[in-house]
């Protein structure tokens, strides 16, 4: 299977009905009306509250990644270390019993996630058919970029050929064109780039009724769509985006941190693990052979994959929204087993131990068996479905980046030397 044969195949699995557009449904006339508002809000706030200092900053901070630091305004979702994710103010929980579904459907459909990402408010089931008929009518790749994905070498990684596709369709970048023809900046959300880079990726503008589509709209839509700013792969296009680079090129670059074994292939390397303690287990085992197995696994030097969270502290909600996908539809998967016996097992075992902050399992504990169960057997391409999913979130915040006119990101960088002054501190 090729990135191309992804794209190909995919309006075949899924399928589409769309009904005839009335005035109210059209995004652009949406945020037409909330841009203004929201950009008088957000100017009086900053009028009011411009010099409030809102945190600290701590010399193990700068060292440490900047985590923990106030520094990105990102619009469409928050991560609370207790909550954990909100879509515009909505639980995952409840973004899947309050946004349209397909017919016979149990998930939501991506482009009520995306009406919501991008607007704050729960769309109508003929919000979303609008939203369904703009992405198919944009869907086709140029010709030029099915050359590209055709002579790539079949030993190019997935991401790699993703990655490379995206910048490709610059080509098409009304974006571009119309800064490159001196459009105004205030119309820089307008332009329709913004809505439509997300309709290259393999589901675009499609719905779905059986179980098997279910399962990928959930993994799709809840597993990487969106995952407040700081995370790399939405960071990344952010900080692109603010040099008023085209959304491409901004979303090709969020894809490249996406490809990190540390972001978007780590549901990949759970999934070889597993299957390695899997090897080496056996069948079933009992739970107090697992913890000997998990305690050998921390004493040698190793983490177990798939637990732990850079800002969660408690189990991931998109980890129990795939749990009681799972038990509902494979509870007698052998795999799914074994995920379900360690999420019994590693956080005792890691609270015994007393190093972790966040004994809990992530996301990428879980997703890796779900898409393997569903016939998904070639791990590379995990990510690529994730990076199709994340396009979601990143190009939603794009457009309101553009519409409240975020300036070039461009954070003050200090050298050893430097820091050691601030503080006080002489060298050595």
């Amino acid at each position: 299977m090729s990135f191309l044969t992804l794209h190909r195949l995919a309006p075949k699995l899924l399928n589409s009905k769309v009904r005839r557009r009335e005035p109210h449904d059209n995004l652009k006339d949406v945020l037409a009306d909330l841009i203004p508002k929201e950009q008088t809000r957000i100017k009086n706030f900053k009028q009011q509250y411009g010099k409030t200092n809102i945190g600290q900053i701590t010399v193990d901070m700068v060292y440490g990644g900047m985590r923990g630091m106030k520094g990105l305004v990102y619009e469409t979702s928050v991560l609370d270390p207790e909550e954990g994710i909100r879509f515009r103010g909505y639980s995952i929980p409840e973004c899947q019993k309050l946004l349209p579904k397909a017919p016979g459907g149990e998930e939501p459909l991506p482009e009520g996630l995306f009406w919501l990402l991008i607007t704050g408010q729960i769309p109508t089931e003929e919000q979303v058919n609008w939203v369904s008929k703009e992405w198919a009518k944009r869907a086709a790749l140029p010709s030029h970029v099915v050359t590209m994905l055709d002579n790539f070498p079949t030993n190019l990684h997935p991401m790699s050929q993703f990655s490379a596709a995206i910048t490709a369709l610059n080509s098409e970048s009304s974006f571009a064109r119309a800064y490159s023809e001196g459009v105004h900046k205030s119309k820089y959300w307008e332009v329709r780039e913004d809505l439509q880079t997300i309709t290259k990726g393999p589901w675009s503008g499609k719905t779905v009724t059986c179980v098997s589509c279910n399962f990928l709209l959930m993994m799709l839509f809840f597993n990487t769509s969106d995952h407040e700013g700081g995370n790399v792969s939405a960071h990344t296009s952010h900080l692109v985006g603010s040099a008023l680079s085209d959304p491409y090129l901004s979303f090709s670059a969020a894809m490249n941190g996406l490809a990190g074994p540390l972001h978007g292939l780590a549901n990949q390397e759970v999934l070889v693990w597993l299957t390695a303690l899997q090897k080496e287990l056996g069948g079933e085992v009992s739970d107090e052979r697992m913890r000997d197995y998990i305690w050998n696994t921390l004493k040698s030097g190793r983490v177990v994959p798939g637990y732990g969270h850079a800002v969660l502290r408690k189990t991931d909600p998109r980890y129990t929204c795939q749990r009681e996908f799972a038990l509902k539809h494979l509870p007698n998967d052998p795999m799914f087993k074994l995920v379900a016996q360690l999420y019994k097992i590693v956080p005792n075992v890691l609270l015994e131990q007393g190093k972790a902050k966040n004994p809990w399992p992530n996301v990428d504990a879980h997703s890796g068996v779900l898409l393997q169960y569903y016939g998904m057997t070639e791990m590379n391409y995990y990510t690529v479905l994730f990076g199709v999913s994340r396009a979601l979130g990143v190009l939603a915040q794009l457009v309101w980046s553009r519409a409240l006119g975020f300036p070039l990101e461009r954070p003050k960088s200090m050298s050893t030397e430097g820091l050691m002054g601030l503080v006080g501190t002489k060298s050595g």
